[in-house]
């Protein structure tokens, strides 16, 4: 009688699921009461489905917030067993227990009253209510989902299936959304006027004037790199012209940049009461922009057009794979190396990487604009990903041996990165999984504004070589200070083509 008593015990026990019955105080329905090892294998399952869940909280922290958490709620298990304290505890219906997901900081909260309600109400419905309370403490876990659990549930495979969905696709959804965009205006090749003036140039024609300043503005990381645009700067020091280098934080974000390119434009002007031209290289060109877009109707008399050098305009798919969140950054820890390398190696300020994502570029780009009357010039650049690329190696420094004698002149040498090889891995990275051209860095789409000149050269170069020169650079092609100067008279022939179109409108 009394093994009689516990099988009856055992198959009263309820194994309860989410649902909106518990709310109207309807009977809840008992599943998986015919065999004890039912219990046992639903024991089993709910506590893979913890640990499976766990693995992915980061996922399914967000998703309880919004639907109301997932609360699991169990009564007293093998341990109230043995404790008669337990017992007594659960026979006064008090014995819940509320089970917390891992790395959750809010308790999960008790269990509605009304499933006690409708436990008593079933168990004086046996006519059993006094066994029936024992059954509840001496059964094996049986796991109570609380309320939303089953859409809670489905949102955390939906997660995970959104998570794998991002990561693969990675940025293949972004890349060149600004030329997909159907407001805005279309380029104008001039890569064969660009090849003619390569060729004045190397043949001693040149056609800048000394009637403008020429502003460089550096990219990323240009401030640990001494030789950063120097070559360039040297050059049109020697034609007579007046060249600056901005001497800005490249590791700051695009808008604390723009507001000091904006008063190293107005320290120019009023200095020298010459009109400006810039030429920005990489994060450099998007600094520019900025500068011209947000405080335009201060600079618009200041200035007289811009150069995009390999300038990641639309955005970055290796800024965007490193830090967005879902990409590849996330997996292998690559976003703490570069907030440590920004932040604390070099003191600079992680928004500087963040600013050339994609979503960051959007949300910007939504807010301000080049203005249309502004000349503007894009350079972009397709990198070799031959093996000979892996040999070649590109002068970053220079540094000087000790000597001992005032009389003898200091012995220097280069120091040399092979940023050739880095660029082409990247390159390949790009090609292989989005099936892209690109510099290394930045996609050729994703480098050419809106509504600009575009030069884009059948050359390989990648995006390191416009400021730093190779050792072993071919004589008979143009070196970047030449490519440089060539874009500059690009930009001068634009802007007096526009000027004088607009005349002819006015008139």
């Amino acid at each position: 009688m009394e093994r009689s008593n516990n099988t009856t015990q055992e198959s009263r026990e309820p194994f309860v699921a989410n649902d909106s019955s518990l709310q109207n105080n309807r009977v809840i329905p008992q599943l998986l009461t015919s065999v004890p090892a039912f219990n046992d294998a639903a024991s089993y399952l709910s506590e893979t489905t913890s640990l499976f869940t766990r693995c992915f909280m980061d996922f399914s922290e967000p998703a309880s917030r919004g639907l109301g958490g997932q609360e699991m709620v169990t009564f007293g298990s093998a341990e109230s067993r043995g404790s008669p304290a337990l017992n007594t505890a659960s026979s006064s219906g008090s014995d819940l227990a509320v089970c917390k997901a891992s790395q959750s900081s809010v308790d999960a909260p008790l269990l509605h009253e009304g499933l006690s309600r409708t436990l008593s109400r079933k168990s004086s419905q046996s006519g059993n209510a006094a066994t029936n309370s024992e059954d509840l403490s001496e059964g094996s876990s049986a796991q109570v989902l609380s309320r939303n659990t089953s859409p809670n549930g489905i949102s955390i495979f939906q997660g995970l299936i959104e998570r794998v969905r991002r990561t693969v696709r990675g940025s293949a959804d972004d890349i060149g959304w600004l030329q997909r965009a159907s407001h805005m205006p279309p380029v104008d090749d001039q890569t064969d006027r660009f090849v003619e003036i390569i060729d004045d140039i190397r043949h001693g024609l040149h056609g800048l004037p000394n009637s403008m300043v020429y502003l460089l503005v550096p990219g990323l990381f240009s401030n640990h790199g001494p030789l950063y645009f120097v070559n360039t700067k040297t050059s049109f020091s020697k034609m007579g012209l007046t060249c600056h280098i901005a001497k800005i934080h490249s590791e700051a974000c695009v808008e604390k940049n723009a507001r000091e390119i904006k008063d190293y434009i107005e320290e120019i002007y009023w200095g020298s009461r010459k009109r400006v031209l810039l030429l920005g290289h990489s994060k450099g060109g998007v600094d520019a922009a900025a500068a011209l877009s947000m405080y335009w109707t201060d600079l618009k008399d200041k200035v007289g057009g811009l150069v995009l050098a390999q300038s990641p305009y639309g955005g970055s798919p290796i800024a965007s794979d490193i830090l967005r969140e879902g990409q590849l950054g996330d997996y292998v820890n690559i976003r703490k190396l570069m907030e440590t390398l920004i932040c604390k190696v070099i003191k600079g300020d992680l928004l500087a990487l963040e600013d050339l994502t994609y979503e960051r570029r959007k949300e910007f780009l939504s807010k301000y604009h080049l203005p249309r009357e502004l000349p503007v010039v894009s350079f972009r650049t397709e990198a070799s990903i031959s093996p000979a690329v892996l040999a070649t190696l590109s002068r970053v420094a220079h540094a000087e041996l000790p000597t001992f004698s005032t009389a003898q002149p200091a012995t220097t040498f280069p120091v040399v990165m092979p940023l050739g090889a880095v660029m082409a891995a990247c390159a390949q990275l790009l090609q292989i999984r989005y099936g892209e051209k690109s510099d290394g860095l930045v996609t050729c789409c994703d480098a050419e504004v809106p509504g600009s000149v575009v030069v884009r050269p059948k050359r390989k170069l990648d995006h390191a070589w416009m400021v730093y020169s190779e050792l072993n650079d071919n004589p008979t092609e143009a070196d970047a200070s030449q490519v440089c100067e060539a874009l500059l008279t690009l930009l001068v022939e634009v802007g007096q083509r526009r000027r004088h179109e607009l005349s002819n409108k006015d008139e």
